[in-house]
């Protein structure tokens, strides 16, 4: 299991650095079906409980991605989904989503730590 995950992960990052995801078209292109729960600019999901995903780090997207299709993060949805996404696929649709403008908020790490 650890080598196919490896082997995954490899053929990720060799998407990243050969086609740095097809952002513009084919990410885009792949994505719309993520639209239907998690809104047309991927900031304004169905519901609540949908992250927004609009500006999230591309690798974030990529991890959540190859985990919820090796079942290693669990959403019937989700995983159902991501079945028959490639590697490429993935590196896609991450850096498409991951190059919007989002509506994520950070706190400074300095101000999150000197309130608590």
């Amino acid at each position: 299991m650890k080598i196919r995950s490896l082997v995954v992960l490899l053929a990720l990052a060799s998407s990243f650095a050969n086609a740095g995801g097809d952002a513009a078209r084919a990410g885009a292109e792949k994505s719309a079906v993520c639209a239907a729960c998690h809104g047309a600019d991927f900031n304004t999901p169905v519901s609540a409980d949908i992250p927004l995903l609009a500006g999230q780090y591309p690798d974030y997207l990529a991890r959540a991605l190859i985990d919820y299709k090796s079942g290693a993060r669990k959403n019937p949805v989700m995983n159902g989904q991501t079945t028959a996404l490639s590697a490429q696929d993935i590196g896609d649709i991450s850096a498409y989503i991951g190059g919007l403008r989002g509506k994520l908020k950070s706190i400074p790490l300095q101000r999150f730590l000197s309130s608590n």
